[in-house]
C-alpha cells in the first residue's frame, strides 16, 4: 500500500513538473526582430511661442534590470523606496534643442552622466526648463538655461517625487518650490518581518453603499499606513538658481501645489487621515489651504472627508468643492464645482452642478457663476466677458459647451453645441488658445473672433481643419480645410490665423511623422521644422487599406487591411490572417458606425502591434471595428456575445469576399479589454482557429461593481456578468487560446490572477490552452527581453495553430 502511495504521489509530482516549461528568454524571427528592435525617434517640447524646441530622446525599451528594481506598492502608488519616485517612470536619457529656422538640434551641455531625466516644465517666462535626474541614491532638480543651451545641477538627490512632481516654478522665474524628504523620515517597516499587533478590521455600516471599482495596490494592514505616511511626507524647501535653499513649510503630505496667476498666492493641498483599505490615495481625506509667498495661511479653503461612499454611476460624485483651480485670466481668482443634485445620478434635478469663484483677499463670500445642466466637465477662459464651459453626460454620450459671461452670472449661458461626444462626424473642434501675460493658456481671441481646430472626419474620409467662430454672432466660418489625399495631416496649433499660418504634423504610411509649417494663403510646399527617418523601412513596400463593411444589422464597420509586400493581387493567394481588436460601447447604431480610421497614417509597429506578422506571410486586419450597442433604455452589454460574434464574422467575411484570406486559418487577437473579447469569441464562435489574449479579465465576479462601461453591479444583473465571463464557460473552449500576463498587473480589474484562475479552468477541463506570465511587467510590458519573447512566443502560437494548422 504504501508502494502504491508512493508511485501515486511520484507521478503527480512528475505530472506537475511536465506540465511547466524551462524557458529562458527568446526572440523572434529575423523578419520581426529587425522591427522591434529600432532606435526610438525623440519626442518633442515646444515654446508657446513655436520658437523653441527640444529634443527628447529615451530608450526603445526599458530593461529587467530597470524593472527589477526595489518597489513597494501602496494606496495606488508603485514606489522605488530607494530612489522615492514612481518606479513606473519612464526616464529620458538625452537632450538637444534647436529654433525652428536651425537645420541641425544642437547639444544641450552639462547633463548628469548617466542622466535619468523626468518631470521637464517651462519656467512662465520659458527661458528655462527645470527637470530631475535620478541617481542610483534619490531624485536631483536640475534646470537649463535654453539661451546657451546648457544644464545645472540645482539640488542634491533628497527630492521626494512618490506623490508625483515634486517642485513648482515661482512666478519670478528664478526659484523653485521643491517637496524634500524630511531629515527625520521614519524608517520603513519590512511588512514580512512586523509582528501583528492585533486583526485587520474594515467595517460596513448598515445603509452605507461603497460599490466601488477592483482597485490594484491598496493599503493592506496598519504597516502599510506607517510606510505609506513615511514614503508621502515631504517638507517644502524654496531652492533659487544659486542653488541656495531655505525652508518655506513644515512636513505634511503634499499632493498639489499650484500658484496663482500673478504669483503671490499658492493653493496647497495635503492629504489626511483615516486612511483607507478600499480606495487609493485621490480619496482620503484632503485639506486645500491658500498661503501667502512666505507660506503664512491666508485661508483654510476646504476640508474633504473620506470618500469610501458614493452614489453609484459614473456621473455621480462627491457634495462639497470640487475641482477646484485658478481662473487663468485673473491674478489671483479661484473657481470650483459643486454638485447640485447631491452628487447622486439618479436624482431628476434640472441642474447638475453650480460653479462659484472667489477673488483675493479670499474674505468675501464665493460668488455663483453659471449652473450646468450635465456634470461640469471643465473651462477654458478668455476674458473678463469671455468663457467657455463643458459639461457631459456619460448616460446618454451628451456633450455640451456653453458661452458664458464672468462677469455677468444674470447673463445667460448660450448653448453652442449640444452634442453626442461619440459622434465624431459633428465634432466642432477645439478652441484654439494662447499663452497670457501669467504664462496660463486662455482663448485665442482676436477682438470678436476666437478659433476651432478640428480632426475633421467626414464619411469621406479626415480632413482636419480651422474655423472662425464669431463671438456675438455664434456662427462658424472656415478658414481651412485639408485636402490632403495621400497623407494624414494633422494640425498642431495656429501661428497667425490672419496670415494663415500653422504648424502642423504630416504622415503618410511610409513617411515618418514630421512637424511642417504651412502657409495657406502662400502657393508654397509646407516648410519642414523636423527630419526623422523611418526605421521601419522593411515593411515600406505592404499593402494597406481601410475596407469598409457592415453587419446584419446594418452597423457600419471598418478595420485596417494590410497584405505582405509582393503580395500578387491578380493571383489572391489565401492567406492565414490575424485580426486585432478592441469593443468599444455605444449608445447609438449611427456613431457606432462612423470611420476614425485614417489610412494614409504611418505604419508604426510597437511591441502590441499585430502588424509583424505581415512580414511573415499574413494578413493583418488591425483596428477591426467591435461596437457593442445599446440603444434606448437597453445596455450594451446586454447582447454583448451577440454582437460580439456579429462583428467578427462580418469582418472575416469582408476579407473572405475580397478573396484574400483563408477563413479556416485565422486567428483573434487582443490586449485588456481585447483579450476578454478574445476569450469570449474563442468560446461562443467557431470562427477562428486559435487565439491570443494578454492582460486580461476573464471572470466578472471577480469585479462586482462595474467593469469597462458597465454601471450595474454584479447582484443588478447577474445574468449579464455570468454570460460575459469566459470563466464561466471555460468547458465549452475548443480553440487553442494563447494567455500572456505582467505578473504584477496595476490596472484595475485586470489582476494577473485572472489569467491564472482562468488557464486553471481551462487546463483542467482539457482545453488547449498555454500560459505565459512576464516577471516584474505591468499592465504593458516595458522591458526589452518580455517584448522580444512575447513577440516569440506569438509566433510560435500563430506558426503551429494557424499557418499550419492541422
Amino acid at each position: 500500500m504504501k508502494k502504491l502511495l508512493y508511485l501515486f504521489l511520484v507521478s503527480c509530482f512528475t505530472l506537475s513538473i511536465s506540465a511547466q516549461e524551462e524557458l529562458v528568454y527568446q526572440k523572434p524571427p529575423k523578419e520581426i526582430l529587425e522591427l522591434a528592435d529600432f532606435e526610438r525617434s525623440p519626442s518633442l517640447m515646444m515654446d508657446s511661442k513655436r520658437t523653441k524646441m527640444i529634443f527628447q530622446y529615451r530608450n526603445t525599451y526599458k530593461t529587467l534590470a530597470d524593472l527589477s528594481e526595489q518597489e513597494i506598492r501602496l494606496a495606488g502608488l508603485r514606489i522605488n523606496p530607494k530612489t522615492n519616485i514612481a518606479s513606473t517612470t519612464t526616464y529620458l536619457n538625452n537632450l538637444k534643442y534647436k529654433n525652428f529656422n536651425d537645420v541641425e538640434a544642437k547639444q544641450i551641455e552639462g547633463l548628469p552622466e548617466n542622466a535619468r531625466i523626468s518631470n521637464m516644465s517651462w519656467s512662465p517666462d520659458e527661458t528655462k526648463i527645470a527637470f530631475t535626474n535620478t541617481t542610483q541614491k534619490g531624485v536631483e532638480l536640475w534646470y537649463i538655461d535654453v539661451a546657451i543651451g546648457k544644464a545645472i545641477k540645482l539640488t542634491e538627490d533628497n527630492l521626494n517625487a512618490n506623490m508625483g512632481n515634486p517642485y513648482t516654478w515661482f512666478r519670478d522665474n528664478n526659484s523653485l518650490l521643491i517637496r524634500v524628504l524630511p531629515k527625520d523620515k521614519a524608517a520603513l517597516i519590512d511588512a514580512k518581518e512586523a509582528v501583528p499587533t492585533g486583526p485587520t478590521i474594515s467595517i460596513s455600516e448598515k445603509g452605507e453603499k461603497a460599490q466601488n471599482r477592483t482597485y490594484q495596490d491598496l493599503l493592506q494592514n496598519v504597516t502599510d499606513e506607517a510606510n505609506f505616511e513615511a514614503l508621502a511626507t515631504s517638507e517644502l524647501y524654496k531652492v533659487d538658481l544659486t542653488g541656495k535653499t531655505t525652508l518655506w513649510k513644515e512636513k505634511a503630505i503634499y499632493s498639489g501645489e499650484i500658484f496663482s496667476p500673478d504669483g503671490n498666492y499658492i493653493l496647497i493641498s495635503t492629504i489626511k487621515r483615516p486612511f483607507s483599505y478600499i480606495v487609493p490615495l485621490g480619496r482620503f481625506p484632503s485639506e486645500t489651504n491658500i498661503y501667502d509667498l512666505d507660506g503664512k495661511l491666508i485661508s483654510k479653503f476646504n476640508e474633504r472627508p473620506l470618500l469610501e461612499v458614493i452614489p453609484k454611476g459614473f456621473m455621480s460624485t462627491y457634495t462639497g468643492k470640487r475641482s477646484i483651480s485658478w481662473r487663468s485670466d485673473q491674478p489671483a481668482t479661484l473657481y470650483w464645482a459643486e454638485a447640485l443634485d447631491g452628487g447622486d445620478q439618479e436624482k431628476q434635478v434640472p441642474n447638475r452642478d453650480e460653479i462659484f469663484q472667489l477673488a483675493a483677499p479670499f474674505t468675501g463670500q464665493p460668488t455663483s457663476l453659471v449652473k450646468t445642466i450635465n456634470r461640469y466637465a471643465g473651462i477654458l477662459w478668455g476674458n473678463e466677458n469671455v468663457a467657455v464651459l463643458y459639461d457631459n453626460w456619460w448616460n446618454t454620450r451628451n456633450t455640451k459647451t456653453y458661452l458664458f459671461n464672468p462677469s455677468n452670472s444674470k447673463q445667460e449661458p448660450i448653448v453652442i453645441s449640444d452634442r453626442n461626444y461619440q459622434d465624431v462626424y459633428s465634432d466642432p473642434g477645439n478652441f484654439d488658445t494662447k499663452r497670457n501675460q501669467y504664462g496660463r493658456n486662455v482663448l485665442n481671441i482676436d477682438g470678436e473672433k476666437a478659433y476651432l481646430i478640428g480632426d475633421g472626419y467626414t464619411e469621406k474620409g479626415q480632413f482636419p481643419f480651422v474655423d472662425e467662430f464669431d463671438l456675438k454672432t455664434k456662427v462658424s466660418k472656415r478658414l481651412y480645410q485639408s485636402n490632403y489625399t495621400d497623407k494624414k495631416l494633422d494640425i498642431i496649433s495656429i501661428n497667425d490665423a490672419k496670415r494663415g499660418e500653422y504648424l502642423i504634423r504630416l504622415q503618410s504610411p511610409i513617411e515618418y511623422p514630421n512637424y511642417f509649417i504651412l502657409n495657406t494663403k502662400k502657393r508654397i510646399a509646407p516648410i519642414p521644422v523636423t527630419h526623422f527617418d523611418n526605421p521601419f523601412k522593411s515593411i515600406a513596400n505592404v499593402y494597406k487599406e481601410v475596407i469598409k463593411y457592415k453587419r446584419p444589422d446594418g452597423v457600419e464597420l471598418t478595420g485596417t487591411l494590410y497584405l505582405p509586400a509582393g503580395y500578387d493581387m491578380q493571383k489572391k493567394e489565401k492567406l492565414p490572417m490575424v485580426m486585432w481588436a478592441y469593443p468599444t460601447e455605444y449608445k447609438d447604431k449611427s456613431s457606432a458606425g462612423q470611420n476614425t480610421t485614417n489610412p494614409n497614417e504611418f505604419i508604426y509597429p510597437y511591441y502590441g502591434s499585430p502588424i509583424y506578422w505581415v512580414t511573415r506571410g499574413y494578413a493583418i486586419l488591425d483596428d477591426a471595428a467591435f461596437p457593442i450597442v445599446g440603444e434606448g433604455k437597453s445596455e450594451p452589454n446586454d447582447t454583448f456575445i451577440e454582437q460580439l460574434v456579429a462583428n467578427a464574422k462580418a469582418a472575416i467575411d469582408a476579407v473572405d469576399e475580397l478573396g484574400y484570406v483563408d477563413r479556416n486559418r485565422v486567428a483573434v487577437g487582443g490586449h485588456s479589454y481585447g483579450a476578454f473579447m478574445t476569450a469570449n469569441l474563442l468560446t461562443h464562435s467557431d470562427l477562428f482557429a486559435a487565439g491570443i489574449a494578454r492582460s486580461g479579465a476573464y471572470n466578472r465576479s471577480l469585479t462586482p461593481f462595474g467593469f469597462q462601461a458597465e454601471e450595474r453591479n454584479y447582484w443588478e444583473a447577474p445574468e449579464v456578468y455570468n454570460t460575459m465571463s469566459p470563466f464561466m464557460h471555460a468547458d465549452k473552449m475548443k480553440h487553442p487560446l494563447l494567455l500572456i500576463h505582467g505578473g504584477d498587473d496595476n490596472n484595475p480589474g485586470t489582476h494577473t490572477m485572472q489569467s491564472e484562475r482562468y488557464f486553471n479552468a481551462l487546463k483542467g477541463l482539457g482545453a488547449p490552452a498555454r500560459l505565459v506570465i512576464l516577471p516584474k511587467e505591468s499592465h504593458g510590458y516595458a522591458a526589452k527581453e518580455s517584448v522580444l519573447h512575447l513577440l516569440w512566443e506569438q509566433d510560435q502560437w500563430l506558426e503551429k495553430y494557424v499557418k499550419n494548422k492541422k
